[in-house]
């Protein structure tokens, strides 16, 4: 079996499981308790603590551990805006966030706060001037992960982070992803990360805050993690993930060569091996690790269940999946193709060979799903110069189908117009026209669901 899902999660690295059992051992006790066993809890926690620091690029007493990133992210986000409410309540966001930080913009809304959301380029990433367009005078803080979760694309924290400065506005970046790879470049000012994705253990957390950020803990508080983390810490788990941090830096220059490698390979082979694929994020300014790809006329969950079978755990953001009906936030607003998606995330030490027998099963995989799906009739009747699809009651990926089945029937100048109430649609028909090279018109009012209009370029 090879497990392809390492941004979701890292396998436990052996240094963070030889870490966690030694501690098991020796530091159950209360690490605020002055007796021995106390000091030798107080000492571990302490040098982990440094240990996390010196990583990360902060001081000690600027890191307090949580109990996950998610966690992190929202005492740091409402933290920040409490300690800044005489300033403002504006808070900015880039669309591309992690669910933990979009869920605080929209807590911090629905009390009263207002909300920027700054939209991404086709690659996933901001820009600059975007970010600095929106600053306020009451902009309270801004929000920018260091890389995305889903395509792997790397932000461009310093410079965002050196114009939120400039305006006197703090910056709190979510680096889950990106710190096992390495610091943070820029002047930001609040950090939230989480061990799990760099191999460390599940349930540990880290939230820094610079010296000088105005900062309120919101909710009850205690004596530990300088009141921003209340209660008892998890100490076996602090010192696994600290001690699996420090590893997994030790070998990520040598690493990131050797899995950019690989997944530089599946970006072309893909584009290569399999028919009507998009490869998606930036080619470039990526995460050494990810490679995300969306494959048309292909329903995203029967394709992870098929790549399953043949022995490979990889994720999704597709529309197409049990557990959401509409697309993944991060595809949509890059504007690309959300049907049949695949991400592939390869952890620390992936064989070349797992990669090149993935490369070997997927194009059957991809086939067969689409084989399975069918070619199902579509329904269209001639409106004056139009084709008309009814594709209502059909979910992901048959409206796209059912289109390309007809662009074909109609003349070049001619429209087709594809009435579709599946939320995917509405993504998936304008991203399937950007590469086919036809032109979406737009979405009209309908009956039911939507009609979503296309002309035929070629």
């Amino acid at each position: 079996m090879s497990y392809f899902d390492a941004a979701s999660a890292a396998p436990l690295h052996p240094v963070a499981r030889q870490a966690l059992l030694a501690s098991l051992d020796e530091g159950w006790a209360d690490p605020a308790r002055l007796y021995r066993e106390g000091r030798k809890a107080r000492l571990l926690l302490d040098a982990a603590r440094e240990a996390a620091a010196e990583a990360v690029g902060c001081r000690p007493d600027e890191l307090v551990f949580t109990s996950s990133g998610t966690r992190a992210v929202h005492a740091g986000i409402s933290g920040a805006l409490a300690g800044r409410r005489r300033i403002g309540r504006h808070l900015i966001v880039s669309a591309v966030e992690h669910s933990s930080v979009l869920h605080s913009a929209e807590v911090h809304e629905a009390d009263g706060g207002s909300v920027t959301e700054v939209p991404v380029l086709r690659s996933g990433a901001v820009s600059v001037e975007s970010y600095e367009s929106v600053l306020r005078s009451d902009t309270a803080l801004a929000c920018l992960q260091s890389a995305n979760h889903e395509v792997g694309t790397e932000q461009p924290v310093a410079e965002v982070a050196a114009v939120c400065r400039e305006a006197g506005v703090p910056l709190l970046v979510d680096a889950a992803q990106s710190l096992g790879w390495g610091p943070v470049e820029g002047d930001w000012s609040l950090l939230a990360a989480s061990a799990h994705k760099w191999g460390g253990p599940s349930g540990v957390g880290l939230l820094v805050v610079r010296k000088g950020v105005r900062f309120a803990p919101q909710g009850a508080v205690d004596e530990r993690e300088s009141g921003r983390a209340p209660g008892f810490e998890n100490l076996p788990g602090i010192v696994a993930a600290a001690a699996s941090l420090r590893a997994v830096r030790a070998e990520a220059a040598q690493e990131a060569v050797r899995l950019r490698e690989l997944t530089e390979r599946i970006r072309v082979r893909v584009a290569e091996l399999v028919p009507d694929v998009e490869v998606v994020g930036d080619p470039v300014r990526r995460l050494p690790g990810i490679v995300t790809f969306s494959c048309l006329y292909v329903d995203g969950e029967t394709l992870l269940h098929e790549l399953d079978r043949e022995g490979f755990s990889v994720s999704s953001g597709s529309s197409c999946t049990s557990s959401t009906l509409t697309p993944s936030h991060v595809l949509k607003a890059m504007g690309v193709l959300s049907e049949g998606n695949v991400r592939v995330s390869l952890p620390l030490g992936t064989p070349r060979e797992d990669v090149e027998r993935f490369l070997e099963v997927l194009p059957g995989a991809v086939a067969g799903v689409r084989e399975k799906l069918g070619a199902p009739v579509p329904v269209t009747v001639r409106q004056e110069d139009t084709l008309v699809v009814d594709a209502l009651g059909k979910l992901c990926p048959l409206p796209v189908i059912e289109l390309a089945k007809v662009i074909g029937d109609v003349p070049v100048g001619g429209t087709v117009r594809v009435l579709a109430d599946d939320e995917a649609a509405r993504l998936d028909i304008p991203a399937w026209c950007e590469m086919r090279g036809q032109e979406y018109v737009g979405e009209e009012p309908a009956d039911q669901g939507s009609a979503y209009v296309v002309r035929r370029v070629s």
